[in-house]
Parts: structure tokens; C-alpha cells; sequence
């Protein structure tokens, strides 16, 4: 009772009333994933924005090196052949031209140190002053209106920020944080002083406001400070481009967005990827928002809005983080959230107010991008449902009988299927329509796990279905996002290998005809360390795995050996490895078709209008123009059959 006491005034009681009242109200947890999504979808916008913002801002230099004619026509041009040569280049991955990258920063960093310094030495030494906190206070005091409204404008100073976040997948997070104190940090105070200090000298370049960087440079340096400027624009741009397609990534793969093509770029970093339709997408609606605005001011005003609503959502799931996931103290929580809250509530309502000026964009885009991502969403929820509630029981197979009740042809039949465990229904419906079946049947199940390799020997994951009469097996796939999959020939010697294995070694301690529905690994085979279930619900377990550890790429089990079909030659169990061993390998022999399922989904009679045009037509316009799985690419077309099923939901 006493430590009970103990851990209340801890704070440990207040987080279980807050992650109870959570888990007890949908509505909230429903709210809490628009909110995150909101914040999903600001990130994609902001990867439109900030490339078209730093391209254009950097081009927009030559107004001062050119004549005014020549830059009139030549500026949207050279930025537009520039986001289009980034985007271009975004298949080769990050780590072909990372080396690049440090010494252009590095450069560019230096750079506006050192024209920053010049500034403030040469045209106001006093302006080290404005780093007290006071004259902001003053600023506002004096301006009220018009200085809280001008704070919209300033928040290009802190956007990229939420870039170097998106190079976690890069870097780790020390390095960022060591790099961003010690360089970037003091970097941008000197050039941003050595710009305040030129503008208290020179009240009379209102005209070219758009471009203060370059007129506070030298005019003998503005050629080569605009390469470096471009060059930086560029790296900068890489950042936040691969952010979304990493953002994007955790999206599909917690299904709320639809399926895409993911290349990794590289072999020994997981971050860096690249999706086709996404950078393809992105480099149309940033020359889209080029083109439209020509314009930096517009353009900043809509990078603005989406940064600080990313900050804000970040802010506010960061104080559930601080109760949930660091069993902090509430109030803690909710002193961070109220601190760094009202800070960014203050610029997003001042972004707000420039609506009609640019800030709009990000608004429209993160409408569009919430809506298919709901959209999928739900449509995802409501098809897990219906397999989990329809998959077929095993006392229906076992009903049956050994035939299935059908006439058993000679070969192996494949059925793929994302369920783990239970029958799916897409069985029921093909052997209700057909009336021949193969003698082995195989539920294949093909999952990404996210290491970069499995190793031959724990890829394959065999579990059997019923007794042994039956010939039914499941067998779980794993691949790591590095590996390549085999061709068709391949893989079915591979996976008849991992059967045959499967059979020699249950059919020594299984002498009843059945494997044991236990979560101990058998003797004979090594625990293979996986957090895919392999257990049936109605009793059939493969127990060669346990279905309650996860992968561990450090602690690989030890290697098995190949099977060679080899059969002893006495015992009762023998002479029952060898009937289905020889039973496996005349079914090899015969062919092997792959039989896969075709969900359509469609709304119940009597749903509401809202939901029949979600699921009927959203929904199925998004799963028809949406990446399948990835192994449906190497099936033969030849050995092939698709079975169609409409799913009421």
C-alpha cells in the first residue's frame, strides 16, 4: 500500500488516468491521429515549399548581377531547371553525392560568417545590442498590430530547422545537435546581425527587400557568393526531399497512405530511400507554386504556415510523449506544452492572417494529402476487419475430411495471403466455386522486416495446418529492405527445401500426425527469433518458433541444414516422413500454381451516403492506382490464378 503511495506521488497514477482515458474513448484516439496527420501533411507540403523557396530565393541574386531586362526573363527559367535537375537526380541516392554536400555547407556556412562580420564591423558595432530579448519586447510594445502581424514574415529565419530532423535517417542525433550549436547557430546570428546592421545604415533599398542578403554583399563577391547560394539551396532541398520520402514510408507502412515503390539507395543506411511517384509528384506541384507565384514574399508566406503548424503539432504530441512514453509528471508536460505553445500559437496566428498571400498553399495541399490518407486509412481498418472476421475456422476444414471435400489434383498449389495465422476467406470462396483442389496446398505470407538482410537460413518460416493427412502448410517469407528476391525457380526450390526440412524434423516428435500447439521451440529445429505470430488459433502451431520474440539481426540462430530428402528406414514415423516427403516431392514435380486474391470493396446496402462514397469509389480509385505488394511482381504470369472476392463491408 505504501509504495502504491509512493508511485502516486511520483506521477505514475496521473499517466495511467491519461493513457486510460485514451484507450477508453475512440473519438480522442481518432482526434489524436487527425491531429498527428495534420502535422504529416504540413511535412509534405513543406517538402514543395522549401525546395521552390531556396531555389528561387538563391536565383533571385541575379537582379543585382544582371541588367534588369535580362534578369526579368531569366530568373524563373534557371530556377526551374534546377528544381527539375534535383528532382532528376534524387534516383541516385543521397550517399552518390553526399560527399558533396559537407564541404558545400561547410562553405556556405562560412561564408555568411564571414560577410555577416564584415557588416557589422564595418556599418554598426552596436548591433550585438538586438540579442537581448528586451528589444523584441519593445519592437511589439511600440508596432502592436502591425509588429505581431509582421512576424509572419520573419519565420523564413527558422525555416530548415525541420530539416535537419528529416536527416536523422542520415545522421545520428548528437552529431546534429553538436553541429547545429557549435556552427550552424552562431552562423546564421553573424549573418543575420551583419544584415540588420547594413539596414540601419541603408533606409533606402525598400524596393529590393526581396533580396536583403545580396545587397549587404560585397559587389565584388555576388557572383560567387550566388554559386555558393544555389549550391546550398540545392542541399538543403536534398534534406527535406528524403524527409518526405521517409515520412511518407512510415505512413504506408502504418497504412495510411497508399502502397508505393520504395528504392533503397543505399546498402548499410535504412533512411535513405526513394520513391518514384513522390518525387515525380513533388517536382510538379513545386514548379506549380514556381510558376504560379514567381515571387518570394508569396512563397515565404506559405513556407511559414506549414512550418510552424509542423512545430506546433510536434509541440503537442511531444507533451504526450513526456506522459506516456517518459512517465514524466503531468504537470511538466503541460508547463512545456503552455511555454513552447504560446511562442508558436503567437507566429502561427500571425502566418494565418496572410492567408490570401501565399499562405493558402499549404493549406489546400495538407486538405488534399489528409483526405487520401483518411481515406485509406479507413478503407484499410474496415478490410482488416472483414478478414479477421471472416477467416475460416480449422473445425470447417476439419469437416472436410482429408479430400476437402473436392476432388485433389496433382501439384502444388501457392496462396498468398497477408494474414499470419487462421485460414482466410479467399479459401472458403475458392474451393466453394472450384471442385478440384492441388494435393499440397501452401498459404505463403510475404513480409519486409526491417533489418537490411535475413540470412538464407532464417528466411523461411514452415508451420503446418491440421494433421498431417491434410498436406496443408503455412509458410511465413521474411525479406530485409536490401534483399533481392529471387526468380519464380528459385524461390520454389527454396521454399520445397524449407518444407521438406519442416517435415523430417516435426515428424520425429510428432508421432501422433500432429504438431502441438505450444510457444516452446522444438529440439530439433533452433528457435528462430521473429515477432510474426506462427501460432493458430484453433490449435495448429508450427513449433519451430515462438511467437513472442522479436528480431534480433545480433543474435542469429544457428544455421540449419539443407534438406535432402533423405528417409530412414525404420519406425512407424518413418515410414510416415517418407510417404509425405515422396507426396511433396510428386507434387514438385507436377508444377506449382500461384493462386492469389483480388479484394474489392464495396459498402453494405443501407450504409450511409458519405461511406458508399468513400469505400465505393475513393477507396477503390486509390487501391486501383496503388502499388501491389512487391512479390506479385515476380509470380509467372503463366502459372497464375487470381480468385476475386467482394468484400461487404
Amino acid at each position: 500500500m505504501e509504495e502504491e503511495k509512493v508511485t502516486g506521488r511520483r506521477g505514475e497514477r496521473p499517466v495511467s488516468r491519461v493513457r486510460a482515458v485514451l484507450e477508453k474513448y475512440r473519438v480522442l484516439q481518432r482526434l489524436l491521429l487527425l491531429f498527428a496527420l495534420l502535422g504529416t501533411c504540413m511535412v509534405i507540403g513543406d517538402g514543395v515549399l522549401t525546395p521552390a523557396v531556396s531555389v528561387f530565393s538563391a536565383v533571385s541574386g541575379l537582379e543585382l548581377s544582371m541588367e534588369k531586362e535580362q534578369h526579368k526573363y531569366i530568373e524563373l527559367p534557371v530556377a526551374c531547371a534546377i528544381l527539375i535537375c534535383l528532382f532528376a537526380l534524387q534516383h541516385y541516392g543521397t550517399h552518390k553525392v553526399g560527399f558533396l554536400f559537407a564541404p558545400i555547407v561547410c562553405i556556405w556556412l562560412l561564408c555568411i560568417s564571414a560577410i555577416g562580420l564584415y557588416n557589422i564591423i564595418h556599418w554598426d558595432h552596436h548591433v550585438y545590442r538586438a540579442l537581448s530579448p528586451s528589444y523584441m519586447y519593445q519592437f511589439l510594445k511600440k508596432t502592436q498590430t502591425g509588429g505581431w502581424m509582421s512576424l509572419g514574415g520573419i519565420l523564413l529565419c527558422v525555416t530548415g530547422s525541420e530539416a535537419m530532423y528529416a536527416d536523422l535517417g542520415h545522421f545520428s542525433q548528437s552529431s546534429i545537435q553538436i553541429a547545429f550549436i557549435s556552427v550552424v547557430y552562431p552562423a546564421l546570428v553573424l549573418a543575420y546581425m551583419g544584415q540588420a546592421a547594413f539596414i540601419s545604415q541603408h533606409h533606402n533599398f525598400e524596393s529590393s527587400y526581396h533580396i536583403g542578403f545580396y545587397v549587404s554583399v560585397p559587389e565584388s563577391l555576388r557572383w560567387p557568393v550566388l554559386v555558393i547560394a544555389i549550391l546550398a539551396a540545392v542541399v538543403g532541398s536534398q534534406a527535406i526531399i528524403t524527409g518526405t520520402f521517409s515520412i511518407i514510408k512510415q505512413c504506408s507502412s502504418l497504412s495510411c497512405f497508399p502502397g508505393v515503390k520504395i528504392v533503397h539507395t543505399s546498402s548499410t543506411v535504412h533512411g535513405q530511400i526513394y520513391i518514384p511517384e513522390i518525387n515525380w509528384m513533388l517536382m510538379i506541384l513545386c514548379l506549380a507554386v514556381t510558376i504560379g507565384f514567381r515571387d518570394t514574399k508569396h512563397l515565404a508566406n506559405a513556407q511559414g504556415l506549414a512550418v510552424i503548424t509542423v512545430m506546433l503539432v510536434t509541440t503537442c504530441l511531444m507533451s504526450f510523449v513526456i506522459v506516456l512514453c517518459w512517465n514524466k509528471s503531468i504537470f511538466l508536460a503541460i508547463g512545456f506544452l503552455l511555454f513552447f505553445g504560446t511562442i508558436e500559437v503567437l507566429y502561427f496566428s500571425a502566418s494565418l492572417v496572410k492567408f490570401h498571400e501565399g499562405a493558402w498553399v499549404p493549406i489546400t495541399l495538407s486538405f488534399i494529402f489528409m483526405v487520401v490518407m483518411c481515406v485509406w486509412h479507413y478503407g484499410t481498418i474496415k478490410k482488416y476487419e472483414f478478414d479477421v472476421q471472416n477467416k475460416v475456422s480449422v473445425n470447417w476444414l476439419l469437416n472436410l475430411g482429408p479430400s476437402l471435400g473436392i476432388v485433389r489434383v496433382r501439384g502444388i498449389g501457392l496462396i498468398h495471403t497477408e494474414l499470419m495465422s487462421g485460414i482466410p476467406a479467399i479459401f472458403s470462396h475458392f474451393v466453394t466455386n472450384l471442385p478440384a483442389f492441388h494435393q499440397v496446398l501452401v498459404f505463403l505470407c510475404v513480409k519486409s522486416v526491417p533489418v537490411p538482410h535475413v540470412q538464407p537460413e532464417e528466411r523461411f518460416l514452415v508451420g503446418r495446418i491440421g494433421p498431417k493427412e491434410y498436406r496443408l502448410y503455412r509458410v511465413i517469407v521474411r525479406y530485409g529492405y536490401r534483399d533481392v528476391q529471387k526468380d519464380d525457380l528459385e524461390f520454389e526450390k527454396e521454399l520445397v527445401s524449407n518444407i521438406a526440412e519442416f517435415i523430417r524434423s516435426t515428424g520425429e516428435c510428432d508421432k501422433n500426425g500432429f504438431v502441438e500447439d505450444t510457444d516452446k521451440p522444438s529440439d530439433k529445429l533452433p528457435p528462430i527469433s521473429t515477432g510474426i505470430p506462427l501460432w493458430e488459433e484453433d490449435g495448429d502451431l508450427d513449433a519451430s518458433a515462438s511467437p513472442h520474440k522479436e528480431i534480433d539481426p545480433q543474435n542469429i540462430a544457428p544455421k540449419r541444414k539443407k534438406a535432402r530428402f533423405m528417409i530412414p528406414k525404420s519406425a512407424q514415423v518413418d515410414s510416415e516422413v517418407r510417404r509425405e516427403l515422396q507426396e511433396l516431392m510428386d507434387a514438385r514435380e507436377a508444377g506449382m500454381s500461384f493462386i492469389l486474391g483480388h479484394s474489392y470493396m464495396k459498402a453494405k446496402s443501407g450504409s450511409s451516403f458519405i461511406k458508399r462514397i468513400v469505400i465505393n469509389f475513393f477507396y477503390e480509385f486509390l487501391r486501383k492506382n496503388s502499388r501491389g505488394p512487391s512479390y506479385a511482381a515476380n509470380i509467372p504470369h503463366a502459372s497464375t490464378l487470381e480468385v476475386g472476392m467482394v468484400y461487404q463491408v
